[in-house]
């Protein structure tokens, strides 16, 4: 079930709410943990074995460290047993076909596949569940003693499938004790509207014109065409992604619950070092404190951290797939940031802003390249294509059809991923309530119309 679909909007959470306010206070944790069970058993009821395993096991392994008479080393052997176990059920379902097909190419053998769909959602929660452990063993958390409570925190069904990567110590009181209040709740509902407008109306539109370019071979795409494409799918899975954060975080707000930021207009960016701290926040966040830092971060001189960046992207780019693009798509950033903590950035400073911001945009979208064409040959290609290598003009007649049919919509995307002007920060703050309602209800009424009669309503980043 995805938040973008009409059972979850005029079923599931009306009634989850229903249920949630109507329960007293000090069982409502009790409520969103089995809710959040039932919402991930709608797609895949056998995996909640996995997911109990992973909270139950590090439930346990928290009481195990909150004991003042653990020895400093039994401390580390938890931490590291949990960090094995949580790890282990992550690499086995997500990556132990990869490892497979990999050694029969390396080494002529036929070992068969397990061939195991992906349990949704299970590098968000196992980053969170040994998110729990570390904190603990750091003394920035105090161990959770109630095994509802932490089940809840695991399952939360509004980020339990796509995040925001949600760090035990940010939500830790929050699990403990919160209060709902109308004007949070207002703003939930408010911010999950417009996060479900992001996907569906802008994501879903423009990843139209992205597979419908998609569809065309490489070597037959003028370079136009091709570029448009690319800036398609930029634009899909930036308001696919930050639109399911924008509903996750607004999700949190009715129950209560303050999330952090996931996405800060990263297409503003002057730098990737200032796209990455705009884009998915959370998991560069997560990446910083739980592997970056520990391996020494920027405290051992300028080879060490040089190395310290290049695993963390190394990591990254695996945690998004287990497929060799995932693994260059993370070199290629990790290299990036590399050369702008090397002098790049104090050269990048020089230059106009719009042409810092031109050197950002131009590095991003090639990454996206990367990041879209799990097959070697197909990325290749559509590479040719964005340099105009081939027969093919730069342009053609589709590419003007493409550009006129779309350019309302491409303009309304370029606005919506750029920071508003002031002025119009004002102005906003300044609209009447009714008018606000009006408008959101509109939007409300537009995606939903939009869902009842679209076939294509995808999420990207669902199989991560």
């Amino acid at each position: 079930m995805v938040f973008s679909s009409l059972v979850f909007l005029f079923l599931f959470l009306p009634a989850v709410l229903l249920l949630y306010y109507a329960a007293p206070q000090r069982i409502r944790n009790l409520v969103l943990f089995v809710v959040s069970l039932i919402f991930y058993a709608w797609g895949e009821p056998v995996y909640i074995a996995i997911m109990l395993l992973s909270t139950v096991t590090d439930f346990s392994f928290g009481l195990l460290l909150d004991n003042s008479k653990r020895t400093a080393r039994q401390r580390k052997g938890i931490v590291a047993l949990s960090i094995v176990v949580n790890l282990g059920l992550l690499g086995f379902f997500k990556y132990a076909d990869f490892l497979i097909g990999n050694l029969n190419s390396l080494l002529g053998t036929s070992w068969p596949l397990t061939e195991l769909p992906l349990p949704i959602g299970i590098s968000f929660y196992t980053f969170q569940s040994m998110s729990y452990i570390i904190d603990v063993y750091r003394g920035e958390a105090k161990a959770q003693r109630n095994w509802i409570d932490f089940g809840a925190f695991v399952s939360l069904f509004p980020q339990l499938v796509a995040g925001p990567i949600v760090t035990y110590n940010t939500v830790a009181g929050q699990m403990k004790s919160r209060r709902e209040t109308a004007s949070d709740f207002a703003e939930g509902v408010r911010r999950f509207i417009i996060g479900l407008a992001k996907k569906v109306l802008l994501a879903n539109t423009i990843g139209l014109v992205w597979n419908s370019i998609l569809a065309t071979p490489a070597d037959s795409l003028p370079a136009a065409t091709a570029w448009l494409g690319l800036v398609a799918f930029a634009f899909q899975i930036y308001f696919d992604f930050s639109g399911y954060s924008d509903m996750a975080i607004g999700l949190g707000l009715m129950f209560g619950f303050r999330f952090r930021e996931n996405f800060n207009k990263p297409y503003a960016a002057t730098s990737i070092t200032d796209f990455w701290r705009r884009w998915h926040i959370s998991l560069s966040s997560w990446f910083r404190d739980y592997v970056y830092i520990p391996l020494g971060g920027n405290r051992r001189g300028l080879p060490r951290q040089l190395l310290n960046l290049l695993v963390v992207w190394l990591l990254t780019g695996l945690w998004h797939g287990a497929s060799w693009n995932f693994v260059l798509w993370g070199l290629y950033f990790g290299l990036i940031l590399m050369f702008e903590k090397t002098g790049g950035l104090k050269l990048l400073a020089k230059l106009p802003p719009i042409l810092q911001h031109a050197y950002a945009i131009l590095l991003i979208l090639i990454g996206w390249v990367f990041f879209a064409f799990p097959d070697f040959s197909d990325m290749w290609g559509y590479i040719q294509a964005l340099a105009g290598v081939g027969t093919e003009p730069l342009w053609n007649t589709h590419t003007l059809y493409l550009l006129y049919t779309n350019a309302v919509l491409l303009v309304l995307l370029a606005a919506a991923s750029a920071p508003p002007p002031r002025r119009l920060r004002e102005l906003s703050r300044r609209v009447p309530f009714p008018l606000a309602a009006a408008g959101l209800a509109a939007l409300f009424l537009l995606s939903v119309a939009y869902l009842v009669n679209a076939s294509y309503n995808p999420f990207l980043y669902f199989r991560f």
